[in-house]
């Protein structure tokens, strides 16, 4: 089995546009949660996200490109360059056929789809764009990664709602460690801030009006957010050969169902996949220093994540740091694995551990070393990043500090 080493990075999120920019933010603990701006938002009761304001679409693509991309393929495409160009890889000839993409999206093209039934049903209009089709498809951003580098190899779109993401780079890690592939772009993208997403999501009754606190007693739901984290994972020998830089070592990856219930979670469905990560990645639960929560800051889920943690690691449950960068970012549905993974690399390569922001009152059910509020300078390891989806979906990766 082949080793697997990420050798670039690249996102735009409500935090920063490039990820020095998100590492910084997520040191200082800063918020990227604000006030909704996009048409109809006086229509609705969730008037906060973590949206990417004056976003440049036209300053970054031409007019041609503008009509076949959302959204979400514009955010994909702005971080696989810049994780592609991080990495160094050229991807000609014998690596272009052996080197593919998979990235995670739970919405897809969600503001195309909403702009052009807003066109049909309420302007009644009778005609809409010819490349609509294209442009919304889950596999949009896939696809034009994939022509825009000469991606040859294994390429498409992984949708596992929340667990998107984690589900994608597990499956880029599988392939490369089983030799079916040289090196993956990976990752996730995800934009479903407009009137339609928004809406949709209220009518769950699990929306936050004011803050994401997780694992914070006073929490009152979540926090959506938009935006995009792309990697390159590469053979790890291929990497060192070429003198690349290896930001982490992917080391283990699980994924199980709860087979349970449509949107609670379940405890052993999420303590089978943490463990499982461990199983996989070959490590004692004394050796994970930090884990990058899902922590969406909904009662349900918190409480859940924390007693699955307790049931996977044991007595280290109460020795490790564990926190939720949703609180900074939102959630990005299946774009969120991908921008959390950003926070595993920090703690492994900076020895920096992002903190839980918004944390104000303890929960006896959530009592675990949640980072509370400010960042921490620590020297770990091995990391976990867990993503547990509605339907019951689990997915957790480990990482290793590069070698």
């Amino acid at each position: 089995m082949r080793r697997v080493a990420i050798t670039g990075a690249g996102t735009v999120n409500a935090l920063g546009l490039t990820v020095d920019a998100t590492l910084e933010a997520m040191r200082e603990g800063k918020c990227g949660i604000s006030e909704l701006n996009f048409r109809d938002v006086d229509r609705l009761a969730i008037k906060i996200g973590g949206q990417i304001h004056d976003w440049d679409a036209t300053g970054r693509f031409n007019r041609q490109q503008m009509v076949l991309y959302d959204r979400f393929t514009q955010f994909t495409l702005v971080a696989a360059k810049e994780a592609i160009g991080q990495s160094g890889l050229e991807f000609v000839g014998d690596l272009a056929a052996h080197s593919g993409v998979i990235l995670g999206t739970s919405g897809g093209g969600l503001t195309t789809q909403d702009d052009n039934y807003r066109m049909v049903y309420e302007e009644g209009k009778n005609r809409v764009h010819p490349f609509v089709v294209p442009k919304l498809m889950n596999n949009a951003g896939c696809s034009h990664v994939s022509m825009e580098y000469n991606l040859k190899g294994p390429s498409f779109t992984v949708a596992t709602a929340c667990a998107s993401s984690n589900h994608a780079m597990g499956q880029a890690f599988n392939m490369i460690r089983c030799g079916m592939a040289t090196a993956m772009v990976t990752g996730g993208s995800e934009s479903m801030l407009c009137f339609g997403g928004v809406k949709a999501w209220e009518g769950l009754r699990v929306m936050s009006k004011d803050a994401c606190r997780p694992f914070s007693l006073n929490r009152n739901g979540m926090v959506q957010g938009e935006g995009a984290a792309v990697f390159v994972f590469e053979d790890y020998e291929h990497a060192q050969k070429r003198g690349a830089v290896i930001l982490a070592e992917v080391i283990g990856f699980s994924m199980t169902s709860d087979a349970s219930d449509i949107v609670m979670p379940s405890k052993q469905g999420a303590a089978r996949a943490i463990a499982g990560a461990m199983q996989d990645a070959k490590v004692n639960p004394e050796e994970v220093g930090y884990i990058n929560a899902h922590g969406t800051g909904t009662a349900a889920n918190d409480k859940t994540e924390c007693a699955a943690v307790a049931d996977a690691l044991g007595h280290h449950a109460d020795n490790i740091m564990i926190s939720s960068t949703k609180s900074m970012h939102g959630h990005l549905i299946g774009g969120t694995g991908a921008v959390e993974l950003l926070a595993c690399i920090m703690a492994l390569k900076d020895g920096v551990i992002a903190p839980t922001i918004n944390y104000e009152e303890p929960d006896p059910e959530c009592a675990l070393d949640v980072v509370p509020n400010e960042a921490r300078d620590a020297s770990v390891d091995v990391v976990l990043s867990n993503a547990f989806a509605f339907g019951g979906l689990n997915a957790v990766i480990a990482l290793r500090k590069a070698s």
